[in-house]
């Protein structure tokens, strides 16, 4: 390790499209190692960057190079008004994640926007960025990648599970860490939530308002992809071509969508927890009542829902950690849980 303390701004952007997360973070790295959250906050998108962050998967490569542009610069201009908000004069780098907008692993291809090397000449700062390109090339899924940092910091629990865009979980398996995707969950319940005037479902009022449907439920839980052993990773692209549609054939209200697809979440993180475990939950969907209603019932799992700022924020504040371990040369992602050749560090380092 080379440096005793570093003072560092993560930023994350998921595929629930709720806004950009902002952490300013104090690391210390070292056998000791601790993260604390200075300061904390969320850029929500406006209706356009929404829509077309939501469509970005469907453009050409000339019309999502010029998104690339524009979302960079977007980024830079909501990184310096961070900055300036709080006040913070000691940056040492920038750890961004950048927004995911194509993802296919099984392919050799995953693609974050956001990531140029414009960033770090606009704001001004060391950037470092585009940590899932490089686990993708030497065969890995390239997610999840936040799984180093929940046993680095929460080895407490048997379990750290993230319900955002998807839901992800990690824990340790003889001595390495596992995590894959289990599900969507934020990416399917917003879209129907939109549908009756909102922007997501608020404590899951909507889903447990509305009747579940028990034919799309077992079509839903019968997907292939659920059968799957991990390494396993989920990308937009299957949401629109596999979950969709399906749903969409059964020609039911937005309010019975959200009560199938909501009962189809519990029951697929469900599976995944021995009897007596604990699990951490952070992520949106841990605000989702009815969501962690249904999880909890008639089980001994102990269910952890955490303080707003960790449930919020523990994704940034992870890929803060990422870009430090990165600058350390050390490894910040695990081939146990990617499926990759061999452990690495991963991102790219920009100057400005």
């Amino acid at each position: 390790m080379q440096q005793k303390k570093y003072k560092v701004i993560g930023l994350m952007s998921g595929t629930s499209l709720d806004g950009i997360d902002l952490v300013y973070v104090n690391i210390s790295p070292g056998p000791s190692f601790s993260a604390q959250i200075l300061e904390a906050t969320t850029i929500s998108y406006s209706k356009s960057w929404k829509h077309a962050l939501a469509n970005a998967h469907t453009l050409s490569k000339e019309s999502l190079n010029g998104l690339n542009d524009k979302y960079t610069n977007l980024l830079g201009t909501v990184i310096l008004d961070f900055v300036r908000s709080h006040k913070l004069s000691h940056i040492d780098a920038i750890c961004s994640h950048g927004h995911t907008v194509l993802h296919q692993p099984q392919n050799g291809f995953t693609r974050q926007i956001g990531n140029l090397p414009q960033l770090a000449i606009a704001i001004g700062h060391k950037v470092v960025c585009d940590f899932r390109v490089q686990d993708v090339a030497l065969g890995g899924q390239g997610a999840p990648l936040v799984p180093i940092g929940d046993r680095m910091l929460f080895g407490e629990y048997d379990y750290c599970l993230n319900l955002g865009g998807f839901a992800n979980v990690s824990h340790e398996q003889n001595g390495r860490r596992i995590a894959y995707d289990i599900c969507a969950v934020n990416t399917v319940l917003n879209r129907y939530a939109e549908q009756l005037g909102k922007g997501y479902d608020d404590e899951g009022a909507f889903a447990k308002a509305g009747i579940p449907n028990p034919n799309l439920l077992e079509k839903l839980n019968g997907l292939p992809f659920f059968k799957k052993l991990p390494p396993k990773s989920l990308g937009i692209e299957w949401v629109h071509e596999i979950v969709l549609p399906l749903i969409e054939e059964a020609k039911l209200k937005p309010e019975d969508v959200l009560a199938t697809f909501t009962h189809h979440i519990a029951i697929q993180l469900r599976k995944q927890f021995k009897d007596n475990s604990s699990v951490l939950i952070t992520g949106g969907g841990a605000f989702n009542n009815y969501l962690i209603e249904l999880l909890k019932e008639n089980t001994t799992v102990d269910y952890v829902l955490p303080g707003a700022q960790l449930i919020e924020y523990k994704e940034a504040l992870i890929f803060a950690i990422l870009g430090v371990l990165k600058l350390e040369g050390a490894v910040n992602t695990l081939a146990s849980v990617t499926g990759a050749k061999h452990d690495h560090s991963a991102g790219e380092i920009h100057l400005p």
